[in-house]
Parts: C-alpha cells; structure tokens; sequence
C-alpha cells in the first residue's frame, strides 16, 4: 500500500551535523513536501539508497525516514541497517558495518551514530572520494499496510541509485526499484566526515613525448600524468590541453590509479574533472598525427586546475609543456643535407 503524505516541519531524531560533515543523499525532501510510504516489504527484504561520498572521510552517521499515513505510530523495533561497499548494480558489494535493532520513530528522520544501545562503539566506515557506497534497511517482519515503513519522495526516481532485496517465491534477489514502479528515491541517508576543512593537496603535471622529434605527415604520442602528492585529496581537479592546430585526428585514453577517477577515453582537445586521492594518479595517452607541410616547433601544453575545497599549495608545478622539434631540424644540423 502506498500512502502520499504532505510533511510537516522534518525533525533529525539525533545530534545534528558538526564540522565538515556532509549529509549523503539521493532524495529531494524538505519541510511541507510530499513522500509516498512503501508498505509492501516481507521480512527479510530491503531498501537500499546508492550513495556516493563527496570526500575522503568517514561515514558517521545513518539517517532513515520512517512514516506512518498516521505519523504517530510511536517507536518500532526494527530489523537491521546495513552498510555496504558498492558491487556491480543493483547488487551491493561487501558488508562494511552492521546496526542491530534500531529503535525508529515515527514522523522523523531517525539517525543513528553508534552500533550499539549504549552508545559507545561509535560508527566509523572509511570511504574515499567519490566511492560509491550503499546502505540498507532490513525489515525482520513486515509493516502494517498503512505503516510506518521506509518512504521515498515523491518528485520521481534516480535510475541506479535505488534498490530492493525482494523476496521472489521464496528466493531474493537484489533488484532495482524501478523494477517494482517504485516512484522516488529512498529517504536513506548517509552523514560523511569529510575531514577536509582548510585541506591542500599538491597536484603536478608531466608530459612526454614519442617520438622526440617529429616528422611531418607522422605519428606523434604524449603521455601525460596529472598526480597528487596529497597530504589531501582533490576531488575536483579539471585537466585541460589545448592541441596544437598541426595535430589531426587528436584520441586520447586515460587510466586510474591510487583510487582515481578520469573519463576512459576521447577525441579533441582535453577538458574534464578528474578526483585525485591523496597518493593517486591519472593518465591520458594522446596519439595524433603532424599535418604534412608542418614546420617550427609544436608546444602543447596541460594544465590541472585544483578547485574546492581543496587548494593546490605548488601551483608552480600544475602545468607542464612539451616542446617538438622537426626531424630535418636535427638532420641539418649535424651537416648531413642532400647534396645540391
């Protein structure tokens, strides 16, 4: 059954936010907006919100919405919140933590910092910038036809960022929700320390060259690498290279390492954001060809950007230049021209 709901003023049934902490979230709810109660569950299925961290940081906190049509059921036992690293979707990875038995109220957004019932054992997940993560409610009986239960806003559903463990005859299955015309996103919710006021990163650009000099009409090769020597990570850093116009037929590839993340591939000018973790890299190789009649020498130059919150303390080092000379140049110069 499902049960649309105009919201009063939302209240977080926990310690609000401190610091650089962020709230991780795929729905669009706000105070006095409409969510949709998703009764259907049987125990042992699962809602589950795909969410992605701004940062390096810490996952600290949890937040579920749970709604009755009522909105004053009172406090519900509930099964277990899960949270996992993120797998191939709709199926999530490993399990990373575990909260047994929380006690949900109804009517608020309940958050949830420690694992246990004293509070004691903090929650504490690390994740990197932009890693994917999930967490998970799981039901251990299911809720009455008007609530409460798990809820989702009522503005439409992100594709790929929210799933269901269903029970199928027997059997379950990870599925995406839009497989069960679920409307909206799950008001599940992650709160990521990000741990990164005021941080810096050193990011630097190299370039090479194959071959050292060129010929017109010829091949011509660059590997460029754009890396962090940290101490911190650079979530947005846009890299950009401008092709000399004598170079035709511009592709380049780019490959991760260190937890990084670039574009796979393309043609033309460079021009994207790439996430730098502290310690990783990113690299593009260019192949292009000399137009014929080219002469003189080609500069190409690359160029990382470092933008917040991250500041780069070396910008000295965030461009880089290769400067390629014309094979006959080098021929001339030893003294080896063509006979008149």
């Amino acid at each position: 059954m499902k049960c649309l709901i105009s919201l009063f003023p939302l209240a977080i049934c926990a310690a609000s936010a401190i610091g650089a902490e962020v709230t991780v979230k795929n729905d669009s709810l706000i105070d006095n907006s409409s969510a949709i109660v998703e009764a259907g569950f049987v125990s042992g299925e699962k809602g589950a919100s795909w969410l992605t961290s701004p940062c390096d940081g810490n996952i600290v906190a949890v937040q579920v919405l749970w709604l009755s049509a009522s909105g004053g059921t009172g406090q519900t036992l509930g099964g277990s919140i899960e949270i996992h690293r993120a797998g191939t979707y709709p199926t999530p990875g490993a399990l990373a933590e575990q909260i047994n038995g929380p006690l949900l109220t109804d009517g608020v957004i309940n958050e949830y910092r420690y694992l246990d019932d004293n509070n004691t054992v903090p929650l504490i997940v690390p994740v990197t910038s932009n890693e994917t993560f999930v967490v998970a409610y799981v039901f251990d009986a299911a809720p009455p036809g008007s609530g409460p239960s798990l809820v989702v806003d009522a503005n439409g559903i992100v594709a790929g960022r929210n799933a269901i463990y269903a029970d199928l005859g027997g059997s379950f299955f990870w599925l995406s929700s839009e497989t069960f015309m679920v409307p909206g996103d799950w008001v599940i919710r992650a709160v990521v320390d990000c741990q990164a006021g005021g941080s810096s990163a050193d990011v630097a650009a190299a370039i090479s060259t194959s071959p050292l000099l060129y010929t017109a009409g010829a091949p011509i090769s660059h590997t460029i690498t754009i890396s962090n020597a940290g101490p911190n990570a650079a979530p947005s850093v846009v890299v950009v290279d401008a092709f000399p116009g004598a170079y035709t037929g511009v592709t380049w590839s780019c490959t991760a390492s260190g937890g990084a993340t670039c574009t796979s591939g393309g043609s033309g000018n460079i021009s994207q954001v790439v996430s730098l973790p502290n310690a990783a890299q990113v690299t593009y190789n260019v192949s292009a060809t000399v137009a014929d009649g080219t002469s003189g020498i080609l500069s190409n130059s690359v160029t990382a950007v470092v933008n917040a919150p991250t500041s780069d303390p070396n910008s000295a080092n965030n461009s880089a230049t290769a400067n390629t000379a014309p094979l006959a140049d080098r021929i001339f110069a030893d003294g080896f021209e063509a006979p008149p």
